[in-house]
């Protein structure tokens, strides 16, 4: 049988990591269809559109797609293209697991680090409810503010003010949480820390922080705990190996899984999954390093870990378990890694992202 995979080859350095994760999941042996299709800045200049349609409807017929980097502007330009496709195909749950593997450089090399994030993906500021400066809406929840009691103004609101909505569900926690908990259970982890900032945001991170807790009475095998944002990143770089898997409102969810991924030597080997009912996507944590574009030197381990996990959903544990060894067993050797796996990044005996992509292929050969 052969699956019928997406593979949305992205922008900057995006088509040649996807080359590269392509190449190692096909030796795996594993059969797949690759339906090859185009999102990002480089598509919008022929398209118009950053994504087309037909990447869209890719993704909803093979209801699992493997992503590369996409550029998002800041600032300015079109909206974030991550954000909106697990929007639109409902994929709540982000998962990003942050484990520390043999030949990595970290400040924590003396550790065991190996945790799991799980992120919820559609609420938060991430919605991207927001309302510009001086335009009329904005002005309209201006003038409803300052008519709130004394206690819940702000002083400062003003013409020059912009206003984000953060949007916080007890369905949308529910779920999220759920999915960590279940995670947690299936995976043999036995702690689940839910992080919020609950003392200062009691009507939308209280209402997190509450429904968590309800949710977790469903789970009296899995050990609940709950850390305040701040204290969380403090605790992360002071004890990491205290922590198994967290779940977290959106922004938190985003944030602490690069200092996750720093802990563990950096975005380079930081993997994602995004689930959702009707589907999944599977991406790295890192963005597309458009400098880089053409050049054959970015560190395509991330993309191929999220590959990984592509296979551990589509039910083949085996093959997961295979990929991930062989990629732990070339960056042990230190031999034929990208630059930023070498002990210096000079080195001249740095292999480029297609050549370390051969040398775990190889791996999984032997």
């Amino acid at each position: 049988m052969a699956y019928e995979i997406t593979l949305i080859t992205g922008d900057g350095t995006g088509p040649e990591l996807a080359e590269a994760a392509k190449k190692c999941i096909d030796a795996t042996g594993i059969a797949v269809n690759w339906d090859i299709q185009e999102a990002g800045i480089d598509v919008m200049e022929t398209a118009g559109t950053p994504i087309p349609d037909s990447t869209l409807e890719s993704v909803r017929r093979t209801r699992c797609a493997l992503k590369a980097p996409i550029t998002t502007p800041v600032g300015t330009g079109f909206r974030s293209i991550n954000v909106y496709l697990r929007q639109e195909l409902g994929l709540f749950a982000c998962i990003r697991p942050c484990k520390q593997y043999e030949g990595v450089r970290s400040y924590f090399s003396d550790l065991s680090v190996d945790l799991v994030i799980v992120r919820e993906n559609t609420e938060d500021l991430y919605a991207g409810v927001e309302f510009e400066a001086g335009e009329e809406a904005t002005d309209r929840l201006i003038e409803f503010i300052n008519g709130l009691p004394s206690d819940r103004k702000i002083k400062t609101l003003g013409k020059e003010t912009g206003i984000s909505i953060k949007p916080i569900s007890i369905s949308g926690t529910e779920r999220i949480v759920r999915c960590a908990m279940e995670y947690a259970r299936d995976n043999g982890r036995k702690k689940v820390t839910a992080v919020h900032k609950a003392n200062i945001m009691k009507y939308s991170d209280g209402l997190y922080l509450d429904t968590a807790a309800q949710v977790a009475k469903d789970f009296p095998d899995i050990e609940f705990e709950e850390r305040i944002v701040d204290n969380m990143c403090m605790q992360l770089v002071q004890k990491p190996e205290l922590y198994d898997v967290l779940v977290l409102p959106n922004l938190y969810g985003d944030i602490i899984s690069d200092l996750g991924a720093g802990i563990v030597g950096g975005l380079g080997v930081a993997p994602g999954a995004n689930i959702g009912p009707e589907g999944a996507v599977f991406e790295a944590t890192h963005g597309s390093a458009p400098k880089y574009k053409g050049q054959n030197k970015v560190n395509p381990t991330a993309l191929i870990l999220s590959g990984m996990l592509m296979l551990q959903h589509i039910g083949e544990k085996e093959a997961a378990e295979r990929l991930e060894s062989a990629v732990a067993a070339v960056i042990a050797e230190g031999k034929e890694v990208t630059y930023d796996l070498k002990p210096h990044r000079d080195d001249p005996t740095a292999v480029g992202t297609q050549e370390m992509a051969d040398a775990i292929c190889r791996k999984l050969q032997d």
